[in-house]
């Protein structure tokens, strides 16, 4: 995507993400809207450590990390960014300006590159994995998969 559209739909994106705060009765300070802009440029998800680095190098000033982890708990309650668990890092939501409702997020995360892809997965699906879990009397706290493989590229590139 050419750096003058791909700006265009971040600051598109991030205008629906102050649209969705305000109506939310909450407020998208100038620096979460740094850290959701960073993530959103990004397709490999980040550390608190990595985007208070960022952040320094894009805006000149230091952001202490804990600042950072209060910042993105923020973002993702308003359900603007996603917490990987596995790896400890944090991608933006692939549906911050959709006007549906989305399920709950699953994530592809390529081992070799850290791409990350957001996709979804029927309700279905996950009701009956629920199920099964809980038969063995593990109580899930969250339906959020993160399945890790080879995205295509990296796949294909292994391949040859």
């Amino acid at each position: 995507m050419a750096r003058a559209s791909r700006r265009a739909t971040v600051d598109s994106i991030l205008a629906s993400a102050e649209r969705a705060c305000a109506t939310a009765g909450v407020r998208l300070t100038a620096k979460r809207r740094a850290l959701l802009a960073t993530l959103l440029q990004q397709s490999q998800a980040m550390s608190a450590y990595e985007l208070a680095e960022q952040y320094r190098q894009d805006h000149g000033e230091s952001i202490p990390t804990m600042s950072v982890y209060r910042m993105l708990d923020f973002l993702a309650e308003q359900n603007l960014v996603h917490k990987l668990g596995a790896i400890n890092k944090y991608i933006a939501c692939a549906h911050i300006s959709c006007s549906h409702r989305h399920e709950t997020p699953q994530f592809l995360i390529c081992d070799d590159c850290h791409s990350v892809s957001e996709v979804e997965v029927e309700a279905e699906t996950l009701d009956t994995l629920g199920q099964g879990v809980e038969a063995t009397g593990f109580h899930l706290r969250s339906r959020q998969l993160e399945l890790h493989g080879l995205c295509d590229h990296c796949y294909k590139r292994a391949a040859s």
